[in-house]
């Protein structure tokens, strides 16, 4: 005869088991109670920062990363410190540009440590850790990297968010011992209010300086990161590696539309390149009447930087979709049509990329058909990296 045991954890979720045997039923009884009380330890309010925290490694030293520097910041007049538009951007750009310009996508930290174990604590915006397309560890989370002897930039650990608001976690212990170079991501789709590195007391800690000149991407959902599974996995993160540049993610998901408002606070950026990334959110019409204008902005604001147009990715199923084959041809006719007159009118200093190809050819590289999985960003990468590179003044 079957026994089912109902039990409940701190947060209100009810766990069933079965057991045959009384003596099982009692083990199950115990292991119920075991697993409620760890989850209450596990469930603690973090520590603030100041306390002292012991663990196997001893007592950690909290670092608050807005003293260190933040790669990813434009402007540092911002309503919230890890905001990706300036204060003054508010009532200025659209609504729904101005919301999702709270999230910190793009956004990154740098320091050399000699630590063998690394641990965050962090405070979210939003208590919507995931999207039904695109995991927590990418929309919420952390991500870290080391760099290697060899200067390349080789994934470490991530975080991996459960709950919210706070989360005060251990990113990785056991590291190989020596003194390198540390990279953190910052989440994609959510804000941030503060953000702490925590580190054995006992070790070396050396900020690494904000780096100058940016390549500015600015986009769509794409841009912003959509669907990486972890934050360092969004294409302008991934060609930031690869390029040793600082990047700007400028990608505002379902709003990437050439806005005269956002070409503006572009222009005020010193950047190294611009990358226009926004087709996906954009008819043929509002194409053939914005791009011209929003080059022309950038270049009266940066004569000299250069300026790399991307045509809108195919969509995967669109050999099966006629309208998405529709859309792709008329938008890139207009896109086309836009960067000719801006050559024969002499404007100088552009680059096009065709959109055909830049997900591969197999079909396999996204979750929904439009936005890429981590081997249609890698992908992306390989497409813009031979176009940046030469493009990119010397360091």
């Amino acid at each position: 005869m079957s026994v089912w045991l109902r039990r409940k954890d701190p947060e209100g979720r009810t766990y069933v088991i079965a057991s045959d045997r009384l003596v099982q039923r009692r083990w199950f009884f115990a292991l119920s109670s075991a697993a409620v009380a760890a989850a209450c330890l596990a469930r603690q309010s973090p520590a603030k920062e100041g306390d002292p925290k012991k663990t196997a490694a001893g007592e950690i030293a909290w670092h608050d990363v807005k003293s260190w520097g933040v790669e990813g910041r434009g402007w540092s007049q911002t309503e919230r410190f890890f905001d990706r538009l300036p204060a003054k951007a508010k009532g200025k750009v659209r609504e729904a540009v101005w919301g999702l310009s709270r999230h910190s996508a793009g956004m990154c930290v740098r320091f050399e440590t000699d630590a063998t174990a690394i641990w965050a604590r962090y405070t979210l915006t939003s208590a919507s850790l995931a999207m039904p397309h695109m995991p927590a560890t990418g929309v919420s989370g952390l991500d870290l990297y080391a760099q290697g002897s060899n200067g390349r930039w080789r994934w470490l650990a991530a975080a991996r968010p459960d709950r919210g608001p706070t989360l005060d976690l251990k990113l990785i212990d056991g590291i190989e011992p020596g003194r390198r170079a540390y990279l953190l991501y910052l989440p994609l789709y959510n804000g941030v209010d503060s953000l702490q590195v925590g580190l054995p007391a006992h070790a070396a800690v050396k900020p690494l300086p904000v780096r100058p000149r940016p390549i500015v991407f600015y986009g769509t959902s794409i841009t912003h990161g959509g669907c990486a599974s972890r934050p360092g996995m969004a294409y302008p993160a991934i060609l930031g590696r690869r390029l040793d540049r600082p990047t700007l993610n400028l990608g505002f998901s379902g709003n990437g539309t050439m806005d005269p408002e956002v070409g503006a606070l572009l222009g005020e950026l010193d950047a190294a390149v611009y990358v226009v990334d926004c087709l996906p959110n954009m008819t043929a019409a509002m194409v053939a009447e914005r791009t011209e204008p929003l080059v022309r902005q950038l270049r009266s604001a940066r004569p000299q930087v250069p300026i790399v147009l991307v045509e809108d990715r195919t969509y995967e199923n669109a050999p099966l979709v006629p309208a998405h084959r529709q859309r792709h041809a008329a938008s890139r006719a207009a896109f086309r049509a836009a960067y000719e007159r801006l050559q024969a009118a002499g404007v100088k200093g552009l680059a096009y990329v065709a959109g055909e190809g830049l997900l591969g050819s197999d079909g396999e590289a996204t979750v929904d058909a439009s936005h890429p999985t981590d081997l249609g960003m890698f992908r992306m990468a390989d497409a813009l990296e031979p176009v940046l590179r030469p493009l990119l003044p010397s360091q």
